[in-house]
């Protein structure tokens, strides 16, 4: 696989490393001279000195061949461009871009850019899973096909304990994909018994978070 990565701060370092590492091809742009001259000893030649928001220098590097994109410069106007670019174009549709401050994460939503890594999401996700009262974690989000996958785990007297998958009265638009138990991973089917300190993953559409949430969520009176 061709892939181009833009931007060779650590994460671009760290990335197109190991990349090699895996066997693909790889070209890594860096607009900084300075920093250009660190990594191109380090990177034995595959960096390319240049603005990857320019034409040009896309196509120096061959987009027009490359299998993916990956933009993960510190400058998120410039990720945009560049993810914009690759996909219109020059019709590239496998691209990542990195979302440097979650508060533009919308203009990457509004402009249809997936997916979309964010250092700061993470870290509230990971919050979100070590802090049970948070109850439902999000786990991804697929733009284009405006759906997400999200965990929640089964609480004492939940509306969702004790029945089977076919039972559950889940919202149209949601779907119980996996089931995790006791550290092991379970497909399940509709007679698939749903137990308290369960882990379910489902599918679903935005917006219902709240109906999957008063289904699987511990009731009031477990806590009295």
């Amino acid at each position: 696989m061709y892939v181009i990565v833009a931007g060779g701060g650590k994460v671009g370092l760290n990335l197109t490393r190991e990349l090699m590492a895996k066997g693909h091809e790889v070209t890594l742009i860096e607009n900084n001279r300075r920093r250009y001259t660190i990594l191109e000893p380090q990177l034995e030649h595959v960096v390319h000195l240049g603005d990857s928001t320019e034409l040009w220098v896309l196509e120096r590097a061959g987009i027009e061949r490359a299998d993916m994109v990956i933009a993960v410069t510190g400058d998120d106007e410039d990720n945009i461009i560049i993810a914009q670019v690759a996909r219109e174009k020059y019709g590239r549709d496998k691209i990542i871009a990195r979302c440097n401050n979650i508060r533009n994460m919308e203009h990457f939503d509004l402009l249809n850019i997936s997916p979309v890594i964010s250092s700061t999401d993470l870290i509230l996700r990971l919050i979100e899973h070590e802090v049970p009262q948070y109850g439902l974690v999000h786990l991804l989000k697929l733009q284009a096909e405006d759906l997400e996958i999200i965990e929640v785990e089964v609480g004492i007297g939940s509306i969702a304990a004790g029945k089977t998958v076919g039972e559950i009265d889940l919202p149209e638009g949601g779907l119980i994909i996996a089931i995790l138990r006791e550290g092991e991973g379970i497909v399940p089917g509709g007679d698939t018994m749903i137990n308290t300190g369960d882990e379910v993953m489902l599918i679903l559409n935005p917006g219902l978070e709240d109906d999957i949430t008063r289904l699987f969520t511990a009731s009031e009176e477990s806590f009295a």
